[in-house]
């Protein structure tokens, strides 16, 4: 009679993070709170300690705040943390990553690359074009909000709006220009988002919406008009915010799944197509039964949330599926910003207050119940109405409907 190979025990096992932002972080936490005891190696591409991207584009940006470093004491939590090595690739028969420093075996691996922000392209190489995604990014961007140079942003979604405020703040001149007819036009129906666009002029900010950037050369932005003209834009700084994609391309030849946005595609415990790797934060999709379709979140608190439940498993604690509610916020133009779910589903959309006033709100039904809410300078609002989500709780659309109201009265 043959023995069965033994298969190790949780904490006799590796277990290699790659990626060292939130996500990354949190899972190597999470796997000593939760009592894993084994080698944990947490490894980063950049040099500088790990820390936390929401203060870069507020406080790290405008010189209020050195870094945004977690406080983590990853000698006394036994974390083996390389900094300033980049992964190359995976070989998932041999259980190796690849880095420019060699090989790191693993028993169990933790993708956790986070995204890379879009570039525009023909602008590679031209002096003055930033992006903002890194430490790195915020410090380079400091000294041109100093000098409050005349600053173009190219798009008007999140990370735009926040940079346009902080540039406003610290007294630039600065036009903002989006190809779509509005501000957030990717993330929010139009007639949520058009009324945002007063946000920008209120502010000082130059709007330019349908604008669509023919090149950008040192010192001016050309945008293309809508009658084959072009217009110049004078430019000391152009940043550049139209979106990110997974960091996912060190992955070619793996034979790790991908969906069509280039992130991993994991289950509900977070596992993705290749034995003992899991994906975790902004790399990673997960199907989510409460929305019934897949999420690729872009957000903090996905990247805060997920590591709880990929270290649980490893722990073969069997964890409950992973299906949050998405939730994230953005703090622009003097508003703070707040949204809780997924819309894409909902039927109804409901106002609660004018938009045209300093604090609103807006919620999403399926039926009676809530799936998704935002909330402007109502955070009360974002805290009740989170809840009613998270339990799936019906409300009375007229109730809900009435801003006097608080959401956890008007349930049924």
């Amino acid at each position: 009679m043959s023995e069965q190979k033994q298969q190790p025990q949780p904490n006799g096992r590796r277990v290699v993070v790659v990626g060292a932002g939130m996500a990354g972080v949190q899972t190597a936490v999470a796997l000593r709170e939760q009592g894993f005891t084994g080698p944990v190696t947490l490894i980063g591409a950049e040099p500088h300690q790990p820390y936390d991207r929401p203060p870069l584009s507020k406080a790290v940006l405008l010189g209020k705040a050195e870094g945004s470093a977690f406080d983590v004491d990853f000698t006394a939590l036994g974390i083996d943390l390389r900094l300033g090595v980049e992964v190359t690739g995976l070989r998932p028969a041999d259980h190796e990553v690849d880095t420019e420093t060699g090989p790191v075996p693993y028993d169990v691996l933790v993708v956790a690359t986070g995204a890379y922000p879009l570039t525009l392209p023909g602008s590679e190489g031209v002096p003055g074009v930033h992006l903002l995604r890194t430490l790195d990014d915020a410090v380079r961007l400091g000294p041109v909000l100093e000098r409050r140079h005349a600053v173009v942003v190219v798009g008007a979604g999140w990370i735009g709006a926040e940079f346009a405020t902080a540039a406003r703040e610290a007294g630039c001149a600065v036009t903002v220009v989006e190809a779509a007819d509005r501000p957030l036009a990717g993330a929010l129906p139009a007639e949520v988002t058009a009324p945002m666009s007063a946000w920008y002029t209120a502010s000082g900010a130059d709007l330019r919406l349908h604008a669509r950037v023919r090149r950008v050369e040192e010192g001016r932005v050309v945008l293309d008009g809508p009658d084959g003209t072009t217009t110049e834009l004078p430019a000391d700084a152009v940043v550049v915010g139209i979106g990110a994609r997974p960091a996912t391309d060190w992955l070619a030849g793996s034979g790790a799944a991908l969906d069509p946005s280039g992130a991993l595609t994991a289950d509900d415990r977070l596992r993705t197509s290749l034995p003992d790797v899991y994906a975790v934060g902004d790399c990673a999709s997960f199907p989510s039964a409460r929305y019934g379709e897949r999420l690729l979140v872009h957000h903090w608190d996905n990247a805060l949330q997920g590591p709880r439940t990929v270290a649980a498993d490893i722990l073969g604690g069997a964890p409950e599926p992973y299906d949050p509610v998405p939730y994230f916020w953005s703090e622009q133009f003097g508003r703070f910003v707040q949204y809780a779910g997924h819309h894409a589903a909902a039927d109804t959309l409901l106002w609660r207050g004018d938009p045209a006033d300093e604090t609103w709100a807006v919620l999403w039904l399926r039926g009676e119940t809530p799936v998704a809410l935002l909330a402007v300078g109502r955070p009360r609002d974002l805290a009740q109405g989170r809840r009613l989500i998270e339990r799936r709780t019906p409300v009375d659309p007229a109730r809900a409907a009435d801003p006097s109201v608080p959401l956890k009265a008007a349930v049924r």
